[in-house]
């Protein structure tokens, strides 16, 4: 394969990950019933946080481990005021975004536009050097954290669907009152899965200052957050499908701007940017408005039914209300 196109999709993978990691952590959040709509004043806030704490202590570990502190616990906000003070998660979350961002600039001020340090890549041994189609090229000769948000992909595939936690996940999200019914605690496992989705959503902040961007500058992940959110409803709640938008908004920007270098795309920037968006919105026109099921008289027979499972795009039954015991 041609060596630039190998080192563009190296490119993707690691410039998706942020992305991936975000999106998957809101899946879990979600999946338990609750929307997170702070996730992009979370994700600006954690890589401050973790780019200032790396700066200050010379401790890449500390400074990741304060952004997934610092996304658990915006994220416990939220379903906090919705359990006890009966506040409207949307709302809730809008608010958190603001402060989050405002936030990140006021406390960065001192941290923006320096050298920092950098998570170090660790090849992997023997995959690093696989030839056929660039794969060692393209998925293992990166750093721990892009790595993470690959396994991410498989562990939340096989942990959602075939084990007994992740049936419960979905159940909290689908149906608290029948979860409840059958002895689960449904507000201490909302409580900690939400814990857990902001965490990675904090995880996906360290991600952009300590490995894909760089350092910390004043809104330097704007507009991500929204894209993970995006890239959620997109992905209809399941994990392939959320990976698979992560990497097509990243995979069409990198082309986008690769035939523009090269001069094969005379558009604006701004229009680049907007190409990923409207793709996104033209496939949930096409799968909410009943043209995809339609569709489905053109696939085999023997394969409409998992065709139909793909495509269906309905969130969980529960998202965004609060669970009372009746």
């Amino acid at each position: 394969m041609d060596p630039v196109l190998i080192s563009t999709f190296a490119d993707i993978v690691r410039n998706a990950a942020p992305l991936l990691i975000a999106s998957q952590g809101e899946l879990i959040t979600e999946r338990a019933g609750v929307v997170n709509l702070s996730l992009d004043g979370t994700i600006l806030l954690s890589a401050m946080a973790a780019f200032a704490v790396t700066l200050t202590t010379g401790s890449l570990v500390l400074g990741i481990s304060v952004a997934v502190v610092v996304g658990m616990v915006v994220a416990l906000i939220v379903i906090s005021s919705s359990v006890f003070l009966k506040l409207d998660q949307i709302a809730v979350g809008f608010i958190l975004t603001l402060l989050c961002a405002d936030l990140s600039t006021f406390l960065g001020r001192d941290y923006a536009n320096r050298a920092g340090k950098e998570i170090p890549y660790a090849p992997i041994p023997i995959l690093k050097d696989i030839k056929f189609l660039g794969i060692g090229e393209i998925f293992f000769q990166h750093n721990v954290l892009i790595y993470f948000s690959l396994f991410l992909i498989v562990f939340m595939g096989f942990w959602l669907y075939h084990t007994r936690f992740g049936l419960q996940l979905r159940g909290l999200g689908e149906r608290p009152q029948a979860a409840y019914v059958r002895g689960v605690r449904v507000q201490f496992w909302r409580f900690v899965y939400v814990a857990i989705g902001g965490g990675l959503v904090g995880l996906a902040g360290a991600t952009y200052s300590l490995s894909v961007r760089l350092g910390w500058k004043e809104n330097l992940t704007l507009g991500n957050g929204w894209i993970a959110l995006a890239i959620v409803i997109f992905g209809a709640w399941r994990p392939y499908r959320i990976a698979f938008g992560a990497y097509l908004i990243v995979g069409l920007r990198a082309l986008a701007l690769y035939l523009q270098k090269e001069q094969l795309l005379d558009l604006p920037v701004q229009i680049i940017n907007m190409t990923p968006w409207v793709l996104m919105l033209l496939t949930l026109i096409f799968v909410s408005s009943g043209l995809a099921e339609r569709t489905l008289v053109l696939v085999p027979e023997k394969w409409r039914p998992a065709a139909q499972r793909f495509l269906r795009a309905n969130p969980p039954a529960a998202l965004g209300t609060n669970f009372e015991k009746s």
